[in-house]
């Protein structure tokens, strides 16, 4: 006879042991098991057991105001918490900054990888995340407090490459939370916004002896459950609560969304528009950045309006955006319900999007910022004195293909206001987030520098880039004065060469016509042909090559344009305010190999740009390439010359007559 495996909240958390190690899902506010929680607690208040438990979670799983795990904070009841964020429960946090208890804050997806590890009975898990931060031993291993002495991150090398290796710890409890269980177990997650890594994490459990507990809505009769909607098996789960509807909320803030669910699809036009305030422009300066056909993840505060106005400028069926928590497509949520996605094309298993995103699959990511230094590095994880967690942070900065940090100037108080397209800053915010060394490196500029990893910082009022020198001013507002409103407010000074105008487009309540700028719509109108001197103007100023499809959308208008010409060219170039990726330097000095070898007979061109001619040239030679790059207009189109020019021209040498 099969076992019926449905029993009350508080039988299932009197299987508990002193010391035992607990692992417990969620993500931010959703798929919180709140029930078994608060079991737990209550026994805890009432008993004084169990104590000294080991916590280990992925992404904080709470309100921060003490429900999820912040209900876990009481004295004696756990000793230990390896976390990837501890700001869902900050009387938690508390404890560890005090030396109360131990703690170590991991980067999100080493957690959530390392659930599998443990299932597959592996020592740990060998990983490139983590280098050169906080996390890396050489800078504390992770370790957030004094008292917190064990090493459960060690630097190894193997063929000659550096790698962290975490070390995995072994689990003796799982709560975990599904929709629909039957009497044997087996569970279903059709009511779930997300589906998180309950199975790894019963995996984990299960193979070392220890027990799952798993929180559902209701229970179905056996055989109700198809064989393919069934997320967890039965063979590892080992009791079922239901729970209260109260306790068995979406998220804090809803308590049932069927679109989050992806039980249905609704309209998305109705989507309410953002004001035109701070957030609107930091959200519409990095929508700029969106790679067209691309994959994206947007991590939580100010990076969240991205979704909102590509929603608004109808590029979201342009690209795919993404959650580490595992949505894939849709519309993101933000608010109690981010980390789910409306409309969603997939859902996938939180451990599965960290594989991905740590191998390259991230196109592009736009992450919050606490604070920033000089050279770049980040911090987002310990700040104000407030002990925040990495959350996936790190996982995700360091292997998007390209890296946009977004925040306003100032924290605490900042109030602005546009008028007539400009930004004028009415009340200073009180605390500076451009420092002269981040408290914590959360993200290591200097190793981004060194991978040739594309990152810019974008604010309401100046848009930054991470170049081999530092952070370099590349973009102002309208309205803001570099001197008063910029430099004044920063405990560094950044490298200020040629900033242009920040896009007047995002400082105007209407529609910014996105779309064809990311499509590649205008490229035809920047390139001309004056067949009397047999002249190719290609005018790159203020363009934007994002990705290598970009550059194969060049290349064909620029081809096109040659074979119309029917003979060999002479191209003149602007790459004033052009902006390249920088993992495509290498790519583009191919495409102007080839140019050069088929359609031009001369090349020249200019950019004022000091740091965009070296990036340029040196690229360019590494191909064969004579470089040669002017900085201005008529630098270029003296050196080119005129048909009345021909003398001259002669007196070029072959070899500088071909530069790019």
């Amino acid at each position: 006879m099969k076992k019926n495996k449905v029993i009350t909240a508080d039988e299932a958390i009197a299987l508990i042991r002193e010391n035992d190690v607990l692992t417990t899902t969620g993500f931010v506010q959703s798929c919180i098991p709140e029930a078994l929680h608060a079991a737990l607690e209550k026994r805890f208040v009432e008993t004084g057991s169990p104590r000294g438990l080991t916590l280990i979670m992925t992404a904080g799983a709470g309100d921060s105001k003490g429900l999820g795990t912040g209900r876990l904070h009481h004295d004696g009841l756990l000793s230990r918490v390896i976390a990837a964020n501890f700001g869902r429960m900050p009387k938690v946090a508390q404890a560890a900054q005090n030396n109360l208890i131990r703690g170590y804050n991991l980067p999100q997806g080493v957690i959530s990888q390392l659930y599998r590890a443990c299932a597959a009975g592996q020592p740990g898990l060998f990983s490139k995340v983590g280098l050169k931060t906080y996390v890396d031993p050489r800078h504390g291993g992770a370790k957030v407090n004094e008292v917190t002495t064990e090493d459960i991150v060690k630097l190894v090398e193997v063929d000659g490459e550096e790698w962290l290796f975490y070390t995995a710890t072994k689990i003796d409890v799982a709560f975990i939370r599904a929709t629909s269980a039957d009497p044997s177990g087996n569970l279903s997650f059709e009511k779930e916004a997300l589906t998180l890594d309950c199975l790894a994490q019963a995996m984990a459990a299960r193979n070392n002896g220890g027990i799952v507990v798993a929180q559902v809505e209701r229970i179905v009769d056996d055989g109700y459950l198809l064989p393919k909607d069934v997320r967890v098996p039965g063979i590892l789960v080992d009791c079922v609560v239901v729970a209260e509807p109260e306790m068995h909320r979406m998220n804090y803030g809803v308590m049932y969304d069927a679109a989050l669910a992806g039980e249905i699809r609704v309209p998305v036009t109705g989507i309410k528009r953002m004001a035109l305030n701070e957030r609107k422009i930091i959200a519409r300066r990095a929508a700029f950045e969106l790679p067209p056909n691309g994959v994206v993840n947007l991590g939580v505060g100010a990076p969240e309006g991205i979704s909102s106005v590509a929603n608004e400028e109808k590029i979201t069926p342009y690209i795919t955006l993404t959650t580490e928590a595992g949505a894939v497509g849709g519309v993101l949520a933000s608010g109690s319900s981010f980390g789910a996605a409306t409309n969603a094309d997939c859902i996938i298993d939180q451990n599965q999007m960290f594989d991905f995103y740590d191998g390259g699959g991230l196109d592009m990511t736009c992450l919050g910022m606490a604070e920033c230094d000089g050279a770049g590095n980040v911090n987002t994880s310990k700040f104000g004195g407030k002990l925040n967690g990495c959350g996936g942070f790190i996982n995700i900065s360091q292997n998007a293909r390209s890296v946009v940090f977004a925040g306003t100037f100032t924290a605490g108080g900042l109030e602005i206001a546009v008028q007539d397209g400009q930004v004028k800053i009415v009340t200073e915010g009180r605390a500076r987030k451009f420092v002269t060394q981040v408290q914590q490196n959360t993200f290591s500029g200097p190793y981004a520098v060194e991978r040739s990893q594309p990152v810019i910082y974008v604010t309401e009022r100046c848009v930054f880039q991470l170049t081999r020198e530092g952070l370099e001013l590349i973009e102002v507002a309208p309205g803001i004065d570099i001197e008063r409103d910029i430099l004044a407010h920063m405990d560094f000074a950044p490298i200020v060469r040629n900033p242009v105008p920040m896009d007047p487009r995002i400082f105007r309540d209407e529609p910014m016509e996105l779309l064809s700028d990311l499509l590649n719509l205008d490229l035809k109108s920047r390139v001309s042909y004056d067949s009397e001197r047999n002249i190719l103007f290609i005018n790159l100023e203020g363009w934007y090559c994002r990705v290598k499809s970009d550059m194969d959308e060049l290349r064909m208008t620029i081809v096109e344009a040659c074979r119309k010409a029917g003979q060999r060219v002479n191209a003149v170039i602007n790459h004033d305010g052009f902006r390249l990726n920088e993992n495509l330097y290498d790519d583009y000095a191919g495409m102007i190999q080839y140019l050069q070898a088929n359609y031009y007979a001369t090349t020249t061109r200019y950019a004022t740009s000091a740091f965009l001619r070296l990036k340029m040239e040196e690229a360019l030679t590494k191909r064969g390439v004579a470089p040669h790059v002017f900085e201005r207009k008529e630098e270029a189109q003296a050196f080119l010359g005129t048909t009345e020019d021909k003398k001259a021209r002669k007196m070029i040498s072959p070899a500088v007559a071909s530069a790019a």
